[in-house]
């Protein structure tokens, strides 16, 4: 009672470089109440992932949420927020606007999560792709993110094809 789970996932086409990143914030019953997707430009999969979770954040933050729970299936991505010395790295900027939301009067957790448990925010930042550049609000009762909502909770499997070197 009284948290808000926000789950967040980035995008980066390969063919073209163009990055999105996209999320969802549910109740303490598992009912989302907002989706968003962002088209970023061009970006490294890590800046995406990062980038989505500080705009989830900020919406999180101005619809008066004060207990989040941040959930990310980039294990990269939460080793460079937690990591708070290194400004230098690449995604530093990012990390630093990160942390300056983190400071905030609210209290944020950070949990992994696998990527058969995040589908529908994975659904919503490939969506970024086809909106313009910036942040979109999204209609929570969308069919496509309701079908994927429904299997993030049936933690329903799917094949994946992995190339082997």
């Amino acid at each position: 009672m009284g948290w808000i789970q926000l789950q967040s996932d980035g995008s980066v086409l390969a063919q073209t470089g163009a990055a999105a990143a996209g999320g969802l914030l549910r109740d303490h019953l598992g009912h989302c109440v907002e989706a968003f997707t962002c088209n970023l430009g061009r970006c490294s999969i890590t800046a995406a992932e990062l980038k989505g979770a500080v705009e989830g954040l900020k919406i999180a933050w101005n619809r008066g949420y004060r207990k989040v729970h941040l959930k990310m299936d980039s294990t990269t991505a939460i080793e460079i927020i937690r990591n708070r010395e290194n400004e230098d790295h690449r995604h530093g900027s990012i990390a630093s606007q990160f942390r300056q939301l983190l400071n905030l009067e609210w209290e944020v957790k950070i949990d992994h999560v696998y990527r058969e448990a995040n589908f529908a925010a994975d659904y919503l930042a490939n969506l970024g792709h086809d909106f313009h550049f910036g942040t979109h609000n999204l209609n929570v009762r969308d069919s496509g993110l309701v079908q994927w909502l429904c299997h993030d909770v049936l933690g329903t499997s799917h094949e994946r094809s992995v190339n082997m070197i």
